[in-house]
């Protein structure tokens, strides 16, 4: 058991339930956030502050685990409607005059690590808190995003629990009026009579490399691949993709969950995920970046994976320092080989994502955690209901030795063998 002491200020999280506390003791329920306001002499015991109810009282050390640190996005600072650590009063004033589904986000000032959307609707400013905690942000408990950008996204296009869908972002002062600039610079647009996405290509690669690399993506067609329609060369570079309504797999998993999805969708989409990495491994095609971010889910429920091949042109593919660590492959991480067997041992990150409802993986370690951890063998535990067989496939995934791991064909041969074995059954 960790002997750390936290110091005052500290913020916990309540890893079970205390409803019925002894005198002097702080009530609280699992997921409960609480604050530490100082360490007692007793070993093991703090008083804390209950953050939403405001009491105080003692608090056993085994009763919660630190929360994490906020992971600030450098690129929320490029979003017109965040607008940082303003007060309530302030973002009332900015959301004037009134306009329904004007917005802004600010971080929360009475909730440190917490962010709060402010949402003009009808003569009022309604703020939604949104609560940071495992890895995820939520407004409504029942619904989590990867990120604020993705929740912005979300929210944009399906009003859910707040009061009105997100229409135009307030932009903060200093910053040009950017309507068109939507979450994630993904746009839609109309191209021949169907509705298209228009994805800003924000890396420093010359246009050369870019076009030369998107010109071969042109000529990839799949249905379990993302279509790429073309490239436009003007004030930036952008490219044209078919429309995915849905949304990334992520935001798709974590918006529905277990009681939406049953096992037999969830391997319907790992299949449709290998068929596509099948497809560009026989192009000798390498992705680079697979993750379930990156893959988009179509009106009809198909999954398709997207930007492949734009890894290798942005030079973040080839600096490790801002490789995405815990979906990468040892030997890319230390060697910088990437393969199709790299891709599968992203994939089985993937698999794991997939069957954990759309979890972060390796939640509670450090990047450098992991890349230690991983070398020395340790592999992520089966999520919660996760079937064997699909654990056991997982894991061949993640050989050490890259030879060892399946090919993309048999990875598609043994999803192909799990979904009839869950029809017939």
């Amino acid at each position: 058991m960790s002997t750390k002491r936290w110091l005052p200020g500290t913020q916990c999280i309540a890893k079970h339930d205390h409803t019925k506390p002894k005198a002097r003791e702080l009530a609280f329920r699992k997921g409960d956030i609480l604050t530490i306001v100082e360490v007692c002499e007793q070993k093991g015991w703090y008083q804390a502050k209950h953050n939403d109810t405001g009491e105080e009282g003692l608090l056993s050390a085994s009763s919660v685990r630190e929360r994490e640190a906020i992971r600030v996005d450098p690129k929320l600072s490029l979003m017109p409607w965040f607008h940082g650590k303003i007060s309530g009063v302030e973002a009332v004033q900015a959301l004037q005059p009134p306009e329904d589904g004007l917005f802004l986000v600010r971080e929360s000032i009475r909730h440190p690590g917490d962010y709060v959307l402010c949402v003009s609707f009808g003569k009022e400013v309604i703020h939604y808190r949104v609560i940071y905690q495992e890895n995820c942000l939520s407004i409504d408990a029942s619904v989590c995003f990867y990120n604020l950008i993705d929740m912005i996204e979300h929210y944009m296009n399906d009003q859910g629990a707040i009061c009105t869908k997100l229409v135009k972002p307030k932009p903060k002062p200093g910053m040009k009026s950017a309507e068109e600039e939507l979450a994630k610079a993904v746009l839609q647009a109309e191209y021949l009579g169907q509705k298209v996405a228009v994805k800003n290509i924000r890396c420093d690669v010359t246009a050369q490399a870019f076009l030369a690399e998107t010109a071969a993506m042109t000529k990839v067609h799949h249905k379990n691949l993302v279509l790429l329609l073309g490239v436009i060369l003007h004030n930036g570079l952008y490219i044209v993709m078919e429309f995915m309504s849905k949304g990334n797999l992520v935001n798709f998993l974590r918006t529905r969950g277990r009681s939406v999805l049953q096992p037999k969708q969830l391997i319907q989409f790992s299949l449709d995920v290998a068929q596509g990495m099948d497809y560009l491994e026989s192009k000798k095609l390498v992705h680079r970046d697979l993750a379930a971010r990156n893959i988009l889910i179509s009106e009809e429920n198909v999954a398709k994976v997207s930007d492949f091949g734009l890894a290798k042109v942005d030079p973040k593919g080839t600096d490790a320092t801002k490789l995405p660590v815990k979906w990468t492959a040892p030997e890319a991480l230390k060697h910088n080989k990437f393969s199709a067997k790299s891709d599968v041992w992203s994939y089985g990150i993937l698999l794991w994502e997939v069957f954990s409802y759309g979890r972060a993986p390796y939640s509670k370690m450090t990047l450098k955690e992991v890349t230690e951890m991983v070398e020395k063998g340790y592999r992520m535990e089966a999520p919660e209901e996760c079937p064997p067989s699909v654990y056991t496939l997982m894991k061949t995934c993640w050989e050490i030795e890259p030879g060892k791991r399946p090919s993309f064909k048999k990875l598609t041969e043994k999803l192909q063998k799990e979904l009839k074995h869950i029809g017939d059954s």
